[in-house]
């Protein structure tokens, strides 16, 4: 199953907007930063060079994210983090026997096809009745970026000179076929090229969600 990872630029154009279609979500994200005490999702002013458009910035295969998503586990869990060729039932056994380690993880903790990274910086995913209703935790795009620092040496990548990202995808991808990236992505003769590969698209979402006040959202 493929997943495109999209920007949604925070700014008054899109959110002021009555057509903005992400108006409910950032109301559901609102009411939760409120409630932990944290300042609302920015909004920011209009800039030349930026716009109201939304825009894919990575792409990948569902399993692919999961390979990443056992690798931080393992890390976070004080476990050697080491490749494997499928995924089985050890990733299973990881989410069920380091639980909550799963859900203090920006990247671990995300629903599939939902949910979204927020640009506000608070230190575990937020997660209450009416988020899980909906997309599921909301994420901080501070928290994944760090998460993903902390992965990166392990996997071979230099998290202060990564690699270029692969290229977003051209079109919308639909859920039941494989990402447009992923046959060249996957075999970069190492042994985590599954793991590098998302890597690498999940840290250009973060870095661009940050520097350019941009949400991050699953389609």
């Amino acid at each position: 199953m493929a997943c495109d990872l999209w920007l949604v630029p925070l700014v008054d154009v899109l959110c002021h907007s009555p057509d903005n279609p992400f108006a409910e979500e950032i109301a559901t994200y609102d009411r939760a930063l409120t409630e932990a005490g944290l300042p609302t999702v920015p909004v920011f002013g209009y800039m030349p060079g930026l716009s109201g458009d939304v825009a894919p910035v990575a792409g990948f295969d569902y399993d692919a994210l999961h390979y990443l998503r056992r690798a931080y586990l393992l890390l976070a869990s004080g476990l050697e983090v080491t490749p494997v060729d499928e995924l089985g039932g050890d990733y299973e056994q990881l989410l069920e026997m380091f639980e909550q380690t799963a859900q203090e993880s920006h990247l671990v903790w995300h629903y599939d096809h939902a949910g979204s990274y927020i640009p506000v910086d608070f230190t575990v995913p937020l997660s209450d009745d009416e988020l899980l209703e909906g997309g599921g935790p909301l994420g901080s795009s501070h928290g994944l970026l760090r998460e993903l620092q902390v992965v990166g040496p392990h996997l071979g990548i230099d998290p202060d000179n990564p690699p270029p990202a692969p290229a977003p995808p051209v079109r919308p991808t639909d859920l039941d076929e494989p990402a447009a990236s992923a046959a060249i992505g996957y075999n970069d003769g190492t042994p985590f090229g599954r793991e590098r590969h998302v890597w690498l698209g999940l840290h250009a979402a973060a870095t661009r969600s940050l520097a350019q006040g941009s949400m991050i959202v699953f389609g």
